[in-house]
């Protein structure tokens, strides 16, 4: 999902299982409540995806305005909630920005109760829907600060090294928390009297309101080790002269970061493919029930084990870029997603039903790989990267209302068609990147990334600085398919 996910592991699995390979002690109690922020945020997006057909069904209104929900939550929540919440984190720390994103989460979920209740024998369902729109984007607001703080932490903890690896473990419970969501739904929002009214829904938001609250008192009371500014201001300086170096030789990389242009087509790739994963599950429980016999109740049980497909397929993923080349990997995975995205939009009955649950699997790992793909090997330009590709998550405030307007005229199963374009672009962006890494098969600099784990580590290794070697693994570089960068070092110190 948007937002929460992970490049793949830097550090070798060697380095994970020494003891503090994972991470140093202090950050044993941190990291383990920050990983509980991935499952708060994990299960409030599983409820989205569900509320959008209760909402249809017990408001009235049309696919096109349920869509009010993503535009909210993407577009208000991150899309431009997000710049703020970077900005709090940078003048304060991480312990405060926490709090603050916790509030807004509990505050946005405690909301939904008085408009759930003043919902009964409503004359005007439009105002109460605005109503559930205007608590998600507060909710939205709350997520979005918990993911800039999160993230930022769980990747600055020590040993740098298996920071990415920290990163995807966490990541991991955003998953688990993620089909939880459709599975209370599937319970409490569409069996019996429920599944025409709005009662319901707010017990399940004063729960996960309960939820927030329980949680701050928690980053309240237990000490959050911060990484003094010192060492952050230290990696930003190495990472300048990095970049100038860089420069050196890449003349591209001399350019203006606006002439960068493979962070520009990365930027148009994750904004197709958010935009295509959240139309997928938006609409999924619409797909079901008109495309086969299916009641909502039976259709939300299906979304979560969709999503739990998509879970074991990030798991998968991982392990195969330990393999093969990540542009290869991401080339073949949009492909087969091209392919069954026909067969949704083409095939009826539980034929169309298999291939809606089965693509999230393959949808999996496009998010983390597409942001290393856009970022890597850029020098000095690589933060402004990042946070280019972060507001990529906007497709998932401007694709759902485009779908809902064709599945309103056209019914759902054709509106899927949508989703198509979205995977030819992520294939061909994989493929070009692909051609230009030399074609590989199989991952490259296995050999590197084990080397520069140990002088991590405080060892030497070929005659080489252990210090200045280290410090692209601080950074988080991926060694794989950057033969240049490993031939930037050589040369350096022959």
């Amino acid at each position: 999902m948007a937002g929460g996910a992970a490049p793949p592991p830097s550090g070798g699995f060697r380095d994970i299982l020494k003891p503090g390979g994972l991470m140093t002690k202090p950050f044993v109690i941190p990291f383990c409540l920050v990983t509980s922020l991935f499952f708060a945020w994990g299960f409030a997006y599983g409820l989205l995806d569900v509320l959008n057909k209760h909402f249809q069904t017990v408001l009235g209104i049309t696919k096109v305005q349920s869509t009010g929900l993503q535009v909210a939550y993407f577009g208000i929540g991150y899309f431009a909630y997000s710049p703020v919440a970077a900005e709090v984190l940078r003048r304060t720390n991480y312990r405060r920005t926490i709090l603050m994103g916790l509030g807004l989460y509990s505050l946005g979920a405690i909301l939904f109760w008085p408009v759930a209740h003043f919902s009964v024998g409503t004359s005007n369902p439009r105002a109460i829907f605005a109503g559930f729109v205007l608590c998600t984007a507060v909710t939205a607001c709350g997520l979005a600060t918990l993911e800039v703080a999160a993230n930022s932490y769980v990747t600055v903890m020590r040993p740098a090294n298996t920071a990415a690896f920290r990163l995807q473990l966490s990541q991991s419970f955003n998953g688990v928390a993620s089909f939880a969501g459709p599975f209370i739904a599937s319970k409490y929002f569409f069996s019996g009297s429920n599944a025409n009214n709005l009662t319901n829904v707010q017990y399940v938001y004063m729960a996960v309101s309960g939820l927030g609250v329980l949680l701050a008192a928690l980053f309240v009371f237990i000490a959050l080790p911060e990484v003094s500014e010192a060492e952050l201001q230290a990696e930003a300086n190495e990472l300048a002269e990095d970049g100038n170096a860089a420069d050196d030789e890449d003349p591209q990389l001399a350019k203006p970061f606006i002439k960068q242009y493979r962070p520009m087509f990365a930027f148009i790739c994750q904004l197709m493919y958010v935009g295509a994963q959240v139309n997928i599950g938006s609409f999924f429980i619409n797909y079901v029930t008109e495309n086969a016999s299916y009641t909502s109740a039976e259709a939300s049980n299906l979304l979560s084990y969709g999503l739990i497909l998509f879970t074991v397929g990030r798991f998968i993923s991982t392990a195969m870029l330990s393999y093969f080349s990540a542009s290869l990997v991401l080339m073949c995975n949009a492909l087969v997603c091209c392919v069954v995205t026909v067969c949704i939009a083409s095939l009826r009955g539980k034929g169309g039903v298999a291939c809606v649950m089965f693509i999230m699997f393959f949808e999996s790992c496009q998010y983390p790989v597409i942001f290393v793909l856009g970022t890597q090997g850029l020098g000095r330009h690589t933060r402004r990267a990042a946070g280019l590709l972060v507001q990529g998550v906007v497709g998932g405030a401007i694709f759902p209302p485009i779908q809902g307007a064709i599945a309103d005229r056209y019914g759902t199963r054709v509106s899927y068609w949508l989703v198509f374009p979205a995977f030819v672009y992520i294939t061909i962006f994989a493929g070009v990147m692909w051609w230009r890494n030399g074609r590989q098969i199989t991952a490259t600099g296995e050999a590197v990334i084990s080397r520069q784990a140990r002088l991590a580590a405080g060892a030497t290794d070929g005659g080489y600085p252990a210090q200045e070697t280290a410090a692209y693994v601080t950074r988080g570089h991926s060694f794989l398919d950057k033969k240049a960068e490993v031939q930037h070092i050589e040369r350096k110190h022959l």
